[in-house]
């Protein structure tokens, strides 16, 4: 048999030395592609087959040579991925004798320490709290609350729309439309906070997203008289232990009378400043006695029973507690705002 390895001798001792010598994974990836790879230089020695007399012997002797080059690859290729490796545990080295981080109590936005008070206030009068879906049919954001279909009042909480059946809720009187058709005629006495939606342009006192906590009570010889002690004594625990209520009177779909409910100045006490822009009164949420409609379409008997409702923004009372300017703080994420509000604001 002839002896073919004279032909690859030369070339394969180069290539192993160059292997031998690569300092990096880099460059021995260079030698690897440029020598052996399909149109490499030692891979192209395989097309001389053609002019040997002995294919197999030629055939053995490439096969050999490459396996040489190969094993020296591999070898030098372990070599220095091991390196590669111990540097880069070297560099990500932790020293254990370091003193360990410094951790710091975050703040809480004040949109929520605002939200948690309410409903605890709310609590400890008696209410429990209800949720409800954020996306709803129309019947519970309108209709079951005697806002029929091309009515006016639609216009006032312009929302935004899945279809023509289905949309983002605009106010939670349609979580009390819900507990009110699961009630069955029986009493309640609920509040119900969450997220609204309104098709509004963003500005210091809008957003097209904001929240509510609305309640609603429903039993025999409810009156207007409960309504307003209710929200006096939510102004006094919220605002100010001397704060006293006003009703001016106003229009909701689904009350009857409506109010729109004012609380003395907490900052002046009545006496007239900027908070209150002189007049001595802060407008803070709308209210009513529950439409006979209402209780109609939900089982009710109006001449039986009566109840109200109102509904105050949560971001509205935040902005009045904490004299916050601009709605579009709560929901900017800016720990510098949030910061700000780490210390409980007395009474």
């Amino acid at each position: 048999m002839e002896n073919y390895n004279h032909v690859f001798h030369d070339l394969e001792t180069k290539i192993i030395e160059l292997v031998e010598n690569s300092k990096s994974l880099e460059e021995l990836t260079e030698i690897k592609n440029k020598y052996l790879s399909k149109k490499g230089e030692f891979s192209q020695l395989m097309s001389k087959i053609r002019e040997a007399q002995d294919k197999k012997a030629f055939g053995e002797a490439f096969n050999n040579s490459r396996k040489n080059i190969e094993e020296a690859y591999t070898n030098k290729f372990n070599k220095l991925n091991e390196e590669k490796l111990n540097a880069q545990l070297k560099a990500e080295e932790i020293d254990i004798s370091l003193p360990g981080n410094n951790y710091f109590r975050g703040s809480e936005n004040p949109f929520y320490k605002v939200k948690k008070e309410i409903e605890d206030i709310f609590i400890s009068m008696g209410y429990t709290v209800e949720t409800g879906p954020e996306v709803d049919l129309d019947k519970y954001v309108f209709e079951l609350l005697n806002i029929p279909k091309d009515h006016p009042a639609r216009d006032m909480q312009d929302t935004l729309y899945i279809d023509n059946n289905l949309l983002l809720r605009s106010h939670t009187s349609s979580i009390q439309a819900h507990v009110m058709e699961e009630a069955h005629g029986k009493p309640i006495k609920i509040i119900c906070p969450g997220k609204t939606y309104r098709r509004d342009d963003d500005d210091m006192t809008h957003s097209h997203q904001f929240a509510q906590v609305e309640g609603l009570v429903i039993d025999k010889n409810i009156t207007l008289g409960d309504l307003k002690g209710t929200l006096e004594l939510f102004a006094k625990k919220m605002f100010s232990k001397d704060a006293k209520v006003r009703f001016r009177s106003s229009y909701f779909p689904f009350t009857e009378p409506s109010v729109e409910v004012d609380v003395s100045c907490f900052a002046c006490h009545g006496k007239g400043c900027p908070t209150c822009k002189g007049t001595g009164w802060i407008e803070i949420l709308g209210a009513g006695m529950v439409h006979p409609n209402v209780l109609k379409m939900s089982g009710y008997d109006p001449n039986v029973y009566s109840g109200f409702a109102f509904g105050v923004g949560i971001e509205r009372v935040a902005m009045l507690r904490y004299g916050i300017d601009d709605i579009r703080r709560f929901y900017q994420s800016d720990i510098r705002f949030i910061e700000e509000f780490n210390k409980k604001v007395e009474d």
